[in-house]
């Protein structure tokens, strides 16, 4: 372990510092700028991964081109060190979090409202479909009682049969007047499949924007993110940005004034703790505190929209797979017929004859099980990717105070001069606080206005004959 931390320090000095002439010192720094490039174009080409997945070939030129530029330029320019240096502590601060939010906010539009859509579209079909199978089917079953009626009078006797004979035929069929039914059926699931292919297509312009364009935006955001710090910290003119943190530097740079015999600002009072922090320090300050609250304040927001649309989504589910599981154990409509007649073939009109008699039963169903909407859910997948973001999300806040310290070490490392700038403006920012409260807490002589006695002159005027009496009593005592 003590190897590795000495291997560590020896590399990360080798990076800071400028790039020394010759061979001997150029492969090591080249390989350490080699390992920089490649992990910076895996996060590069992880937040364009799904927009290049299509597209292999030109995926692995997307990655090789921009390592081995990257690896030459860290090489000679030691600017362009720095700014990859704190684009990797960028990633766990406020623009990585915007990024992770931007990409829970994609997951739960492609997962939880494109399955609130699928299902409420599952809900539509199945009433429209429900209508549709309603083709009145239970008629034919009257038809055929009606054909059985005149089957069984086909095998009755003619009485007349030499004189007369009959031939007859029987044609059966019914009608439902329902065009107008029709039509509206029609046009309804016309404007549903509008309405549908509208929503679908937003949908999927929205997941797509989610999976592809986001992390790439992200990526865009963490970058100028870097750049505008590294502006405003190298700033000559900006001096007091992030300028609260008491650095080794500072403290060199105080011990050696003191030993100069000019004035020292360490130690800090109480009420400087509360703002200046000692770094590197774990114990966050109440400034530190109130910058942590802000960060967890839009994950938060974002979370509770997370959850309410997930709590949407699996109402629904359950609405409708309550609502299916009911509508299949719903029983079907049994129907009884029957059918007689009398019989007089062998005794015509003197007796009422044989009675003939015909018993039949059939079932319609309320529902077709085709029709019965099955409804997705997709909470479990959603919400695997989700507490994943929130956990992430939850380290980097608690990390924020630590990365931004990070932040600071590491500009001042490679700027050690805009460092020097900075501790002396810090310096005398904390000896001019210092003689503004000192002023401060000089008692002045109070007006005479504000006296008890200027509005009260009896207690003066009896006061006056008691000090007189002191001093001759003291005056006696000598």
């Amino acid at each position: 372990m003590t190897s590795f931390a000495v291997f560590a320090q020896q590399a990360w000095k080798l990076f800071v510092a400028e790039r020394k002439p010759g061979w001997k010192n150029f492969g090591p720094l080249f390989a350490i700028c080699s390992s920089v490039s490649l992990i910076a174009n895996v996060l590069l080409f992880l937040a364009g991964y799904s927009l290049l997945m299509d597209y292999p070939k030109i995926s692995v030129v997307v990655f090789v081109f921009p390592w081995i530029t990257l690896s030459i330029g860290l090489c000679f320019f030691r600017c362009l060190r720095c700014f990859v240096a704190l684009f990797f502590l960028s990633c766990g601060l406020r623009e990585g979090r915007n990024s992770l939010i931007a990409a829970g906010t994609g997951i739960v539009v492609a997962g939880n409202i494109q399955n609130v859509f699928h299902n409420l579209k599952q809900l539509a079909n199945s009433v429209t479909c429900i209508l549709q199978s309603q083709h009145f089917s239970f008629l034919r079953n009257y038809i055929k009682a009606i054909w059985w009626v005149y089957s069984q009078t086909k095998v009755l006797s003619n009485p007349f049969k030499d004189v007369v004979s009959l031939d007859d035929k029987l044609n059966v069929s019914y009608l439902v007047l329902d065009v107008d039914a029709k039509l509206r059926m029609n046009k309804t699931i016309l404007r549903v499949q509008n309405v549908a292919n509208q929503i679908s297509s937003i949908l999927a312009l929205q997941s797509c924007l989610g999976k592809k364009v986001l992390p790439l935006l992200g990526t865009a955001f963490i970058l100028l993110g870097t750049y505008l710090f590294l502006r405003k910290f190298l700033s000559p003119h900006n001096l007091k940005f992030k300028n609260t943190y008491i650095t080794q530097e500072f403290i060199r740079y105080n011990e050696a004034l003191w030993q100069q015999r000019k004035l020292s600002v360490l130690p800090l009072s109480k009420e400087e703790r509360k703002v200046y922090t000692m770094v590197p320090a774990f114990c966050q300050t109440h400034k530190e505190r109130k910058c942590t609250a802000r960060f967890f304040l839009p994950v938060l927001a974002n979370f509770c929209i997370w959850a309410l649309f997930a709590a949407v989504d699996y109402l629904l589910y359950w609405l409708i797979f309550s609502m299916s599981k009911h509508l299949q154990d719903f029983p079907e409509l049994e129907v009884h017929l029957k059918l007689y007649y009398h019989n007089n073939a062998y005794k015509f009109i003197f007796n009422n004859g044989e009675i003939a008699d015909n018993k039949t039963s059939f079932k319609i169903p309320l529902f077709e099980q085709a029709c019965i909407p099955k409804p997705s859910f997709s909470l479990s997948a959603t919400w695997t990717q989700l507490g994943a973001i929130v956990f992430s999300l939850t380290v980097l806040g608690l990390l924020t105070s630590t990365l931004t310290q990070l932040k600071i070490l590491v500009t001042t490392s490679f700027f050690p001069s805009t460092d020097l700038k900075r501790i002396e403006y810090l310096h005398k920012k904390l000896l001019n606080r210092r003689s503004k409260l000192s002023e401060r807490n000089v008692k002045r002589k109070p007006n005479s206005f504000a006296t008890l006695h200027f509005w009260f002159p009896i207690l003066q005027a009896m006061r006056n004959p008691r000090k007189k009496e002191t001093v001759v009593a003291k005056g006696n005592s000598f």
